[in-house]
């Protein structure tokens, strides 16, 4: 499968560590002093590590790589396959989201809802995502308006927990919906804390 991944320039690689940081992925590592690309399958190719680079050792091409084949987990086939589900790490084409309906969901909200996969997700896909704890709200906006204009996603569901730091989830959701160029039907679920 051709797609595009990190490039690593070691000559020019001083073993920094800025860029694993950089990378939301988890695709690089540091490996006897040098980044390294530990899993080009981790790679979501949009080069967010790219600008922590202080030397410029890295870089994007295109080039062939094994695809990735998912196997279910503990001998349990899940109704929509799909990983990864933390916002910062889907890739906004991701197969999984085309011309589905999408959950953004609090992190907290499948933890207090005991029947939350077959009341939210069972046909639809996820990503999950903390407010309070996340940083970085703006890259959360421009990812749902990419999933929005370019993955076709149907609508978006946005499920949070009764508490004031929940809020902010639903104003990503408003802020990409408002820059977005197809506007999509959005809900808003709100899980109570009794």
């Amino acid at each position: 499968m051709k797609r595009t991944v990190i490039k690593i320039n070691e000559d020019l690689c001083t073993g920094c560590g800025t860029c694993v940081k950089g990378c939301h992925g988890g695709a690089l590592q540091l490996i006897n002093g040098k980044a390294k690309i530990i899993n080009e399958m981790f790679c979501d190719g949009l080069g967010a590590c790219i600008g922590e680079c202080p030397v410029g050792a890295l870089s994007l091409e295109e080039r062939e790589v094994t695809p990735y084949k998912e196997k279910p987990c503990c001998g349990v086939v899940p109704s929509k396959r799909q990983f990864p589900i933390q916002l910062r790490l889907v890739s906004p084409g991701a197969t999984f989201l085309q011309n589905q309906d999408l959950v953004l969901a609090a992190d907290c909200t499948a933890f207090v809802c005991k029947d939350f996969h077959d009341s939210f997700i069972k046909n639809n896909s996820l990503v999950i995502a903390c407010p309070k704890l996340d940083s970085d709200k703006e890259l959360y906006v421009e990812k749902l308006k990419t999933m929005i204009d370019h993955s076709a996603i149907k609508s978006l569901t946005v499920i949070m927990m009764e508490v004031p730091c929940c809020s902010g989830l639903w104003n990503i959701a408003q802020q990409a919906q408002e820059k977005s160029m197809r506007k999509i039907p959005i809900k808003e679920v709100i899980i109570e804390i009794k």
